[in-house]
């Protein structure tokens, strides 16, 4: 976490602007550009709604480094890795100031959580500790009767472990309830996982079924790969997260680089995830069955996947021969701020 930002974000925990300039802008607010990922401001100026990048604003308007609106754009930029949009009045995300998630997971992942730890406690206190997240698997034997009676043990035996003593076992107690509410944001973006899953799964389906449409199935082939990048990618880091938190006495022994490790990791994927969103939302309509709406539906996923999972310097070529056969500027220029009027973009988007 960068110091500075937090501190300044902690003594200024709301998105407020004070040059005269950003009071009139009708209707201002902030979000990444569609296809770079570069943070700009929204206007709406006569019918049109045009992208004004930070980097103009500042320019045009001469702000030094070291000025608070300079330094509360920063603060934005840095907060639309957690949050698709922010605007005047808004709470920083918490992200930027306490490290905390500024969004909650459903009680349901929270128990899977408390869940999975409990069967970890049980396990390391049999020698044999091993991790499980089947959510299913988890509640049959955390809700056994034996298990419960095991837990207790296992909080004597860890705080004897660690030095505490078995009359300080509350704190391990404590401990094991931190480490859940942790591991309860890890869940529930295992669950949006499971989402981008099943779009992987119809996609498979649905090169089965235009097997022998060259247009439809070159489409399909193609994203088929792109997604199986996706995929490791989101797999990878669930292993890793799961890996640094198998072993329970270890994590306690270092909870603070526990939870360390579990946030950035929970940002990481949060920040991937939250880029799926409407993609999630309009395969959920998409079936795996022959019809007007899938060869579309593939041409679509195509657009958001390549500039996230392409190779760069496929990706470079692709988007400059875009722009050349488009015979259009890429960029307009409004009072010195550059304005995204056609959303093209050049390189490889960062997550």
């Amino acid at each position: 976490m960068d110091r500075r930002r937090a501190k300044f974000a902690k003594e200024h925990p709301v998105v407020e602007l004070h040059n005269p300039f950003f009071a009139q802008l009708p209707d201002l607010y902030f979000r990444k550009a569609e296809r770079d990922g570069e943070a700009v401001a929204m206007v709406t100026l006569g019918r049109q709604e045009v992208a004004l990048t930070f980097k103009g604003i500042l320019r045009e308007l001469n702000l030094p480094d070291d000025d608070h609106d300079a330094r509360m754009l920063d603060l934005v930029a840095a907060g639309l890795e957690y949050v698709k949009a922010l605007k005047p009045g808004d709470p920083v995300p918490k992200e930027l100031s306490t490290g905390e998630a500024s969004w909650e997971p459903e009680p349901r992942h929270v128990a899977i959580a408390q869940q999975r730890l409990t069967v970890q406690l049980v396990s390391w206190l049999s020698g044999e500790e091993h991790l499980v997240t089947d959510p299913d698997e988890l509640a049959q034997v955390a809700e056994d009767p034996q298990t419960k009676k095991k837990v207790n043990r296992a909080f004597d035996e860890i705080a004897e472990r660690l030095g505490l003593g078995r009359e300080r076992r509350e704190e391990v107690v404590e401990y094991i309830a931190q480490l859940g509410r942790e591991l309860s944001y890890i869940e529930a973006l295992r669950d949006i996982f499971h989402e981008v899953e099943e779009v992987e799964r119809k996609i498979q389906g649905l090169r089965k079924i235009y097997g022998h449409e060259r247009s439809v199935m070159e489409t399909a082939d193609s994203v088929a790969r792109l997604m199986t990048a996706a995929m490791q990618q989101f797999r990878q880091s669930f292993d890793e997260v799961d890996a640094q938190t198998g072993e329970i006495l270890a994590v306690m022994k270092n909870i603070a680089a526990s939870v360390a490790f579990i946030r950035e990791t929970r940002d990481e994927l949060h920040r991937k995830l939250m880029a799926w969103e409407d993609v999630l939302v309009a395969w959920r309509e998409v079936a795996v069955e022959r019809g007007q709406r899938q060869p579309q539906a593939l041409r679509e996923i195509y657009q958001f996947l390549a500039p996230r999972y392409l190779q760069a310097d496929q990706w470079v070529l692709m988007t400059k021969l875009q722009v050349r056969d488009s015979g259009k500027p890429r960029e307009h220029s409004l009072m010195g701020a550059s304005v995204d009027r056609i959303k093209a973009g050049g390189g490889k988007m960062e997550w």
